[in-house]
């Protein structure tokens, strides 16, 4: 299997995400920094995570590069760190929602944010240099002990996190209800921040698949699918709110009070729906609880729910689309200020807390809304207008074959409505459908969206049969 390079980092299975490969992304993310400055580190919980995260850090000290060794800890926290200790940047070691045997590495600059197109195009052409290096002296950098970079272990990381998301909203309200939770990390990254920062929210914290030394017991995606065992579980403990994550915790999926699995795509749109609404319950507003004054913005990509348009009409907020890729929603917030954004994958961002999806943040900002408006899960999720989706995945060798079959579905389609930011999104007068390579797997992703569910299952399957 190939590795998968792309915006969103390298990911490969163990056979393509060899030592050599890691080291060499390393060194060329040392020589991107000018070979100095201080970088954190951090890994989630795949059985190889720990050895990967061994050898990148121990090349970038080789190249001038100190590293804090964070541990095993989220995606976003690694982020949030970076940005309150003002580093060069941040390595999280981990293929995200990928299944097992893969990995992967991601790299983060010195806002928290993950390297842009631009960016990573420079880092890769010097990757590319250094693997052409065929001797050991010449893929290595001849330094004094007093020039290479140190490795400290650190363990304030999922403190300063929970810290800033205590900080980001007045927490009073969410204690005061004394939420009944249950948690699935999937046995990933967030199995010590999940309880640690609910506890401090005053919440009951019941722990599902939480053991580190496991692999994942359920699919990584925290797709409604997957989540069979956190549904009963919601359900035999009468809790108030489920929460599922995948394997580096920037993903949030919900089950409500009643063991019913919602959407991924509803977590970013209830945090939107309470953010833009500046609520504290039933629509109505509050001056001590308000976030925001002024017309407001919120960003997702192209692929996030039509219910986003609605929630933001609701709100007479700006609604802005991006390509897929966190760091293109990120980069868009923070230069229009956005209050909220994220993708519809589960991703909420919250910039009061960190530049990157992070699922603490959305729990925060979906009990905050329960709490002020007293209202179940179901009752809140009940009002966003309703839409079917249809999710596939097309498998693909090579980038060509996947640039083949989005040109198909482009002809296919000709007569309609096509949006070319990123592969070919077909805009329909009750609905969209969206073909386009992943960034994270040898896939091409077919998704679609509407009123007429089996509108969209032939219009998927009109895709598919045409690869």
């Amino acid at each position: 299997m190939p590795l998968k390079i792309s915006i969103s980092g390298v990911r490969g299975t163990p056979e393509a995400l060899t030592r050599e490969v890691c080291e060499n992304f390393a060194r060329a993310f040392a020589v991107y920094l000018g070979n100095k400055g201080t970088v954190v580190v951090g890994c989630d919980t795949r059985p190889n995570s720990n050895e990967i995260k061994t050898y990148v850090m121990q090349a970038l000290a080789e190249y001038g590069v100190n590293c804090l060794d964070a541990g095993i800890c989220p995606t976003p926290t690694i982020g949030i760190y970076v940005r309150e200790k003002k580093l060069s940047g941040g390595v999280m070691i981990t293929a995200s929602h990928n299944p097992l045997p893969w990995n992967g590495i991601k790299l983060m600059r010195s806002d928290g944010i993950f390297l842009n197109e631009k960016q990573a195009s420079k880092l890769l052409s010097i990757y590319e240099k250094l693997k052409a290096s065929t001797s050991a002296s010449a893929s290595k950098r001849r330094l004094t002990a007093a020039q290479k970079g140190k490795i400290t272990v650190i363990g304030d990381a999922l403190n300063i996190h929970i810290y800033k998301l205590l900080a980001a909203l007045n927490p009073a309200p969410i204690k005061a209800r004394r939420f009944k939770v249950v948690v699935d990390p999937v046995n990933g990254a967030g199995y010590q921040l999940a309880p640690q920062f609910l506890k401090k929210l005053n919440c009951e914290v019941i722990m599902l698949h939480a053991d580190p030394a496991k692999v994942f017991e359920r699919p990584p995606e925290p797709t409604p699918t997957a989540l069979t065992a956190l549904c009963e579980k919601v359900k035999s403990e009468k809790a108030d709110i489920g929460f599922a994550l995948d394997p580096d915790a920037d993903r949030l999926a919900l089950v409500d009070e009643t063991g019913t699995p919602l959407s991924e795509e509803l977590s970013v749109v209830i945090a939107a729906d309470y953010i833009l609404g500046n609520k504290t319950g039933g629509g109505e507003k509050s001056a001590r609880h308000k976030l925001f004054s002024g017309k407001q913005k919120v960003v997702v990509n192209l692929s996030t729910t039509m219910a986003m348009d609605d929630i933001a009409k609701l709100h007479h907020a700006q609604l802005y689309r991006t390509k897929i890729g966190e760091v293109h929603v990120s980069e868009k917030m923070k230069k229009l200020k956005a209050p909220i954004g994220g993708e519809g994958n589960g991703g909420v961002i919250f910039p009061k807390v960190g530049f990157n999806r992070d699922a603490f943040s959305g729990m925060l900002l979906i009990l905050a809304y329960l709490a002020g408006a007293r209202k179940k899960l179901s009752a809140v999720a009940g009002k966003i207008p309703k839409y079917y989706s249809v999710k596939e995945k097309v498998a693909v060798s090579t980038a060509k074959e996947a640039a083949a079959l989005i040109k198909k579905a482009k002809s296919h389609f000709k007569g309609a409505k096509l949006d070319l930011t990123e592969g070919v999104k077909v805009i329909f007068p009750d609905g969209w459908l969206h073909v386009r390579a992943s960034n994270t797997e040898p896939i091409v992703r077919v998704m679609g969206e509407g009123k007429d569910l089996e509108k969209i299952k032939r219009q998927c399957r009109e895709v598919r049969e045409g690869a």
